[in-house]
């Protein structure tokens, strides 16, 4: 009998989680989060990403990196604390690569580029603030490359690559150029999606297997509706 305080949404999600696995092992298990699941565990109760690996594997994981609720796409998870410390230091070392995939409402003044900011996180607003300079005592270095893909009559597709993984990093910098994610109200957005995603997909993951060492990419299929549909058209065979 399924617990009397899970929402349906979470009952759901549990059901379903088989579906999103992209890749397993004996140390790793990588997943494709749908939008709105978070990846852990936040003030709503909501299940969690986190908490649905661990029903699914039966065992404790832990979270390797972590992606924004409202996106979707890969999130990996160490079954093993050797796998993790591993995988942190690649992390650490810049040697993991993480490409997003961006609906974005505005055109980029340049189709390719590269973004540097000092960021930091406002939390009282649970925003992340953007600026040309340090400027204040929590600010870090925020550096992604971005790549228009394609263009449809009404929105735009990037390829992000990210550099550094900051709180809301992309989300920040795209809308600090004047390209807003679609439906991310929470940095401009003129409305949001109905079911309060947003158009940023985390795409593809490039690490080396912490114990065989053989180079693993991962590819997250999209999310289907309407817009990613017709974007989807821009990423070729």
């Amino acid at each position: 009998m399924k617990n009397s305080n899970e929402t349906p949404e979470s009952v759901n999600a549990q059901e379903r989680i088989g579906d999103w696995v992209l890749y397993k092992n004996n140390q790793l298990i990588a997943f494709n989060k749908p939008a709105g699941i978070p990846t852990q565990t936040d003030k709503t109760g909501d299940k969690s990403l986190l908490q649905l690996a661990e029903i699914f594997t039966k065992s404790a994981v832990q979270l390797v990196h972590r992606l924004d609720r409202p996106a979707s796409g890969i999130v990996l998870v160490s079954k093993t604390a050797k796998a993790l410390a591993n995988l942190n230091e690649q992390f650490r070392n810049r040697q993991i690569q993480k490409t997003y995939l961006a609906v974005v409402e505005a055109l980029p003044a340049e189709p390719k580029g590269r973004l540097e900011h000092w960021i930091w996180k406002n939390g009282q607003t649970n925003r992340s603030v953007i600026s040309t300079e340090k400027g204040h005592a929590n600010a870090q270095e925020a550096i992604l490359e971005y790549q228009l893909l394609g263009s449809s009559d009404r929105y735009h597709l990037l390829e992000v690559k990210l550099l550094t993984g900051r709180h809301h990093q992309i989300r920040a910098q795209l809308a600090a150029m004047g390209c807003i994610i679609k439906g991310d109200v929470k940095y401009g957005a003129r409305r949001s999606n109905k079911d309060r995603s947003i158009h940023l997909h985390a795409w593809k993951l490039s690490f080396q297997h912490p114990v065989s060492h053989e180079t693993v990419v991962l590819t997250a299929p999209l999310p289907v509706d309407a817009v990613w549909d017709a974007m989807g058209g821009f990423l070729g065979s």
